[in-house]
C-alpha cells in the first residue's frame, strides 16, 4: 500500500519515545557517576517513567477523551519534547526524575490514540497494516536508536542523549502540524470507571498478572545490563551500545519468531516456551556474565526471548476479553500494556535493592525465578481454558497494539 505522510509523521513520534524509553538502560553506569548517585537511583529512571506510561495509558487516555486527536497528538509531542529539555538541562537527579515521569505520561497517551489515529488514515482493509507501520518506528528504535542514544550519551555526555531526543520530538510535531488531517474521527475512550469493570474480571486479571510479572522477572536483570557488562563482564563503556544494538536485532526477530510461534501452536504453548526460554537464559547469563563471549553470546540469546512473548500475549488479552468483557475489548489490551509497564516498574525497582543488598551478579537468576512464576501462571491460565473452553476467534474490530 502507498505510505500516508501522516503516517509517517506518526511512525517518526513512535521512533523518539521508543528510543527514550529504553536508552536510558545503557546510560545508567553514566548517569550514576556524574550526578554521584547509586545504581539502584539511577534505575530508578527506568522504573517512573514506565510508571508514568502505566498511568498514563489508561487514565490520561480516558481523562483527554474529549479532545481532538490533532490537538491531543500535538499537545503529547510537547510535553515529550520538554521532558527530555528537562532532562537535557536537569540540574540533578529529582530534576531528572520529573523529566522521566513527564516524558512517561506522554508516552502512555500517544501509544493508546496512537493506533486508532493510524486506522483512521488510511483505508478499512489496511488498519493492521498501518498498525504495523506505526509501531516499526518502535522496533527501529531498539535496533538504531538505543545503541545510537548510548553511544552518544559515552561520547558527548548523557544530557546529549536527551537533547538528541528532544529534537526529535520537535522533528515529530512539525511533521504532525503539517500532515496529521485536523477532522479525524474518534469514538470516546472508556471511562475510569469502565476500565475498572475490566479488572474485576479474575480470568483478565490472572493475565495481567502473567505480563507483570514475565517482564518484570527480565527487567530485574535487564535494567542493570550496563553496569553488569562493565563491571563484572569487563567490556568498556564504548563496547555497550554495540551489545545493545546486538540485542535490538535479536528483539526484532524474537519478536516475529514468537508471533508465527502463537499463531502454530496458540498462545498459551507459545507464552509457556518462551517464558521458559527467557528463565533460562537469565540463569546461565549468572555464571557467563563473567566471561565476555560468553556473556555477549547469552545477551543475543536473551534479546530473542526478551520480547518474544509480545504478540501471544495480546492476542490472548484480546480472546479473554472477548469472551469475559466483549464491550470493551479496546480497554482490556491497553491495560495489558499498562500491565507491560508495571512490570518493568516494579522489576527495575525490585533490581535496584537487590544490586543494594546483595550486588549486580545477582539480578539475573532472581530474575529466573520471577519468570518462573510467570510460567506457573501461564498453565493455570491454560488449565483453566481446557476446564471451561472459549472461542479462538478474534473479532474483526480489535486493535491490538504492542506497547
Amino acid at each position: 500500500m502507498r505510505i500516508p505522510i501522516a503516517l509517517l509523521a506518526l511512525t517518526v513520534s513512535a521512533f523518539a519515545i521508543g528510543t527514550t524509553e529504553f536508552v536510558i538502560v545503557g546510560l545508567i553506569p553514566t548517569i550514576a557517576n556524574d550526578l554521584n548517585v547509586s545504581l539502584p537511583s539511577a534505575g530508578l529512571l527506568v522504573s517512573l517513567y514506565a510508571l508514568g506510561v502505566a498511568v498514563g495509558a489508561p487514565l490520561l487516555t480516558a481523562l483527554t477523551g474529549k479532545l481532538p486527536r490533532k490537538l491531543l497528538l500535538l499537545g503529547l509531542m510537547l510535553l515529550f519534547t520538554l521532558g527530555n529539555l528537562v532532562a537535557w538541562q536537569a540540574p540533578g537527579y529529582e530534576s531528572l526524575v520529573l523529566a522521566r515521569i513527564l516524558t512517561g505520561l506522554a508516552h502512555g497517551v500517544f501509544f493508546s490514540i496512537g493506533a486508532t489515529i493510524a486506522t483512521n488514515l488510511v483505508a478499512k482493509d489496511k488498519a493492521a497494516s498501518a498498525i504495523a507501520i506505526m509501531f516499526s518506528g518502535l522496533t527501529v528504535a531498539l535496533v538504531t536508536g538505543v545503541p545510537l542514544g548510548t553511544f552518544i550519551g559515552q561520547h558527548f555526555g548523557w544530557r546529549a542523549t536527551f537533547l538528541a531526543v528532544a529534537a526529535l520530538g520537535v522533528i515529530a510535531f512539525f511533521a504532525s502540524l503539517l500532515f496529521i488531517p485536523r477532522n479525524l474521527q474518534h469514538s470516546q475512550p472508556a471511562s475510569v470507571l469502565q476500565q475498572l469493570q475490566v479488572l474485576k474480571q479474575p480470568r483478565l486479571l490472572l493475565v495481567y498478572a502473567m505480563t507483570a510479572i514475565g517482564y518484570g522477572g527480565s527487567f530485574i536483570a535487564f535494567t542493570f545490563l550496563a553496569p553488569i557488562l562493565e563491571q563484572i563482564t569487563g567490556l568498556s563503556s564504548g563496547s555497550i551500545a554495540l551489545v545493545l544494538l546486538v540485542y535490538g536485532v535479536s528483539v526484532v526477530a524474537g519478536n516475529i519468531w514468537g508471533g508465527k510461534l502463537a499463531d502454530k501452536k496458540g498462545p498459551i504453548a507459545a507464552l509457556q516456551i518462551i517464558f521458559a526460554g527467557l528463565a533460562l537464559v537469565l540463569l546461565v547469563f549468572t555464571f557467563t556474565s563473567s566471561t565476555p563471549w560468553l556473556a555477549i553470546t547469552t545477551v543475543l540469546i536473551w534479546g530473542a526471548f526478551a520480547f518474544g512473548n509480545v504478540p501471544g500475549l495480546q492476542v490472548y488479552v484480546v480472546r479473554q476479553a472477548a469472551h469475559y468483557a466483549p464491550r470493551a475489548i479496546d480497554v482490556a489490551s491497553g491495560l495489558n500494556i499498562a500491565a507491560f509497564n508495571l512490570g518493568i516498574a516494579l522489576g527495575a525497582w525490585g533490581g535496584g535493592l537487590i544490586v543494594d543488598q546483595w550486588g549486580l551478579e545477582h539480578t539475573p537468576w532472581v530474575g529466573a525465578l520471577i519468570v518462573v512464576i510467570a510460567i506457573v501462571l501461564t498453565r493455570w491460565s491454560g488449565k483453566l481454558d481446557r476446564t471451561n473452553p472459549i472461542s479462538t476467534n478474534l473479532p474483526n474490530d480489535a486493535v491490538i497494539s504492542t506497547h
